[in-house]
């Protein structure tokens, strides 16, 4: 946990705010995997397949994701951006779903360290209840556990740097790309079952509305949306695939002729990691390339410095401070 230690020097009692910026969670070394995997499976180990599987895309990555350093820059943005807002107010702390510190070590650090209340950030832009929710629900158990107030920032898609960002990178792809491209927008895909009545899909179709109109891109002909990385299990989850999209392009094209090319915005994830390094950078680039179609993706938002800026004072006002 990062705790800012420039106190404020006015005499009035000055409310403690803590701030807990969750994410996914990845290994931070080859060794982790089976550990990594083992607690997505909620303590049931993988087989020697499924983890041969996972390690296997690890490795054609580099051997780790690059996620956690990625999460580490944000979170130091964000707290920057906290400070110059209200310097020594803010307490930040950190909190994965999947790998340690834990979403209720990052609670318990910040109670600890003195926050009368607590902020949940999870650095996903759209709210569903079965990943985002899940977040907030673990985070809200441990703080009314220990007396200390939770509030939750839902969603944060329609921040204004983050749809100038993407649509930035959209335009910037496109420039790279021949003439007959087409634009997928892609998000992390979830079993039906948790999407009836979630606001997940129509956050996503609505992000990507915006970005679109940004970039100046026309509704369909120019652009559409798949879903990725669905998980490995039995269960229906949400489609079509963006495997699935690439090989239907490939087949119909577009109104205005056969297609050259694909960009996809996974304008669903903020970090590169393995759904993007691997699922974009290799499994659907090598789909398209067998199919003699340009490939290209467009940049995640990171710590870019106005998308940052603007979370640090979305979490500043749910939290009361001016």
């Amino acid at each position: 946990m990062t705790q800012q230690t420039n106190r404020p020097t006015s005499g009035t009692p000055v409310l403690r705010v803590g701030v807990l910026v969750m994410s996914y969670g990845t290994p931070a070394a080859p060794e982790q995997v089976e550990e990594y995997y083992t607690h997505i499976r909620r303590g049931r180990p993988p087989t020697e397949e499924q983890l041969a599987d996972l390690r296997r895309r690890y490795d054609a990555i580099g051997g780790i994701s690059p996620l956690r350093e990625r999460t580490a820059a944000q979170t130091a943005a964000i707290a920057a951006g906290l400070e110059e807002i209200s310097p020594g107010q803010f307490l930040i702390g950190r909190g994965d779903k999947h790998t340690a510190p834990f979403i209720e070590d990052g609670v318990e650090q910040l109670v600890d360290a003195g926050a009368e209340l607590i902020v949940g950030l999870v650095l996903a832009p759209h709210f569903s209840r079965g990943s985002v929710g899940e977040y907030q629900g673990r985070a809200t158990e441990v703080a009314f556990a220990r007396g200390v107030p939770f509030i939750a920032i839902d969603q944060w898609w329609d921040l204004d740097g983050f749809i100038a960002h993407q649509a930035a990178s959209l335009r910037d792809a496109l420039g790279r790309m021949p003439e007959r491209t087409k634009v997928v927008f892609t998000a992390h895909s979830l079993p039906e079952r948790v999407l009836a009545g979630d606001p997940y899909p129509d956050e996503l179709y609505r992000s990507a509305v915006a970005i679109s109109e940004r970039a100046g891109l026309r509704r369909w002909d120019q652009w559409g949306m798949a879903w990725q990385s669905a998980g490995r299990t039995p269960e229906p989850w949400r489609g079509p695939d963006i495997l699935e999209v690439i090989d239907d392009l490939a087949a119909t094209g577009r109104s205005d002729g056969p297609p050259r090319g694909i960009v996809v915005c996974a304008h669903g994830f903020v970090a590169d990691h393995l759904e993007v390094r691997y699922d974009l950078d290799i499994e659907a680039s090598a789909r398209a390339a067998a199919h003699g179609l340009a490939f290209a993706r467009t940049e995640p938002v990171g710590a870019d410095p106005a998308t940052m800026t603007q979370l640090a004072q979305r979490i500043a006002q749910r939290s009361g401070v001016s």
